[in-house]
């Protein structure tokens, strides 16, 4: 499966096939539904990259979405590729909250951030606290560490090479997960293990990947090697 690099030349994402759009869309319909919808509302997605996430939930809520990433090539083309009225990039950090002028957000949301940040963990948690609203909520999907793939190429260097992942970057498990948010002061932390859909996959076996993915969702123990964990929690 080949792989969307950044201007630093590390791996942010797969190339576009019929298999990852459906898996991104299928990943905002999921984000969207953890959302109390409203045109009021405001949405920030940290690490949009090519911005389609962001675009999926800026179309099918009309909530205000603000896509953001410290990749200009990439915000570069989700300016130019995704259009809405209720739709903005811009290149921000969010580690660095000056920079957004005292707005916040009833939503964070990110698809593949976080682990990014598995070594400053705890200070991007309170970070993204103080960015959201009272009552506001963070919703992730994040790289699970117990899928047998996930597991070997962020823990053996050669791999690590062939995928060209960022030096601090760390697939991390469900009690790191919470651990980390308790501590930073969330709270209705939730956590679960979701999807089995391979980007890139043939056409013809995306819809069985989804009705086996669905049913391996819902067994204990066989769902703790799915490829991912989704997050959600409040402020």
């Amino acid at each position: 499966m080949r792989s969307i690099i950044d201007d630093r030349g590390y791996n942010q994402g797969w190339s576009d096939s019929k298999a990852t759009r459906i898996r991104s869309e299928r990943r905002a319909d999921k984000i969207i539904a953890e959302m109390q919808q409203s045109p009021e509302k405001s949405v920030m997605e940290i690490g949009c990259g090519i911005g389609d996430v962001s675009f999926y939930v800026a179309q099918k809520t009309g909530m205000k979405v603000l896509g953001t990433d410290i990749c200009q090539p990439f915000i570069d083309g989700a300016n130019e590729t995704y259009k809405l009225p209720n739709l903005r990039y811009d290149i921000l950090d969010f580690n660095k909250a000056e920079q957004f002028k005292g707005e916040r957000f009833d939503y964070i949301i990110g698809n593949g951030i976080l682990h990014h940040l598995y070594y400053h963990l705890d200070e991007a948690c309170a970070n993204m606290r103080s960015l959201l609203k009272e009552n506001g909520k963070i919703i992730f999907w994040e790289p699970n560490i117990y899928n047998p793939y996930i597991y070997l190429i962020f823990s053996y260097a050669a791999l690590r090479k062939k995928a060209n992942l960022e030096p601090d970057e760390m697939a991390f498990s469900k009690s790191f997960a919470i651990e980390k948010l308790t501590k930073a002061g969330y709270k209705n932390i939730d956590i679960k293990y979701l999807d089995f859909l391979l980007p890139g996959i043939p056409d013809s076996l995306i819809s069985p990947s989804i009705a086996i993915g669905s049913v391996l969702e819902k067994i204990p123990l066989v769902n703790k090697v799915s490829q991912s964990i989704f997050i959600t929690a409040k402020r």
